[in-house]
């Protein structure tokens, strides 16, 4: 978990810098679709870099764009969707656990192991929800000049900067914590492997 949320925090400031930085570019040439589908291709380019160690075995990095593109892939369009819909609000939470879900089932389906699913999709929500919602509140302080003055010329950037870093420390978490539970047997499995054995050799 701490990996995943070290790497993804990692790999999220940087797709938030894209709206930091070219955000209004972006917006005017491409519009709002096109200002999400680009950061959306700099976190999954990014992604594999800091977050293929998760995936065990040789071959890692492949591997790990198998899984994660799709399943990335499928998380943005649904957030993306609950938010276009619905916007602020139900529409962020919507999105919230509609991307959650997708993410840790395609995940569980990529390692071939979905026994867990249920806790890894409350988990998964949960640290992302308080990464998202935590981060859109920090930004909101700092870009109050009252409390952001600190941070000078580069206060808004900056302050969308803080977003995307408590995004990826909460959902970083949620994903380190996906890929080591769907690799791991659970232990009622390898009891029953176990009392197998036991059996056979009797």
């Amino acid at each position: 978990m701490l990996l995943g949320s070290l790497g993804f925090a990692a790999v999220s400031v940087a797709g938030f810098a894209v709206w930091a930085f070219a955000g209004k570019w972006l917006y005017a040439h491409v519009g709002e679709g096109g200002l999400y589908l680009t950061c959306a291709l700099v976190f999954i380019a990014s992604s594999g870099l800091a977050l293929h160690p998760l995936v065990r075995g040789p071959g890692s990095l492949m591997r790990f764009y198998k899984i994660f593109l799709p399943a990335f892939g499928a998380y943005a369009v649904a957030w993306s969707a609950a938010w276009f819909v619905l916007r602020f609000g139900l529409g962020e939470w919507l999105g919230s656990l509609a991307g959650s879900v997708l993410l840790a089932l395609m995940i569980g389906r990529g390692l071939g192991n979905c026994r867990s699913l249920v806790k890894v999709c409350v988990v998964m929500f949960a640290l992302q929800s308080a990464g998202y919602f935590g981060g859109g509140r920090l930004m909101a302080w700092l870009m109050n000049p009252a409390h952001g003055a600190f941070l000078g010329g580069h206060g808004f950037a900056l302050a969308k900067l803080s977003w995307g870093l408590l995004y990826g420390l909460g959902t970083g978490a949620g994903l380190g914590y996906a890929f080591f539970t769907f690799q791991n047997e659970p232990a009622r499995t390898a009891k029953t492997s176990n009392a197998n054995n036991f059996s056979s050799a009797s």
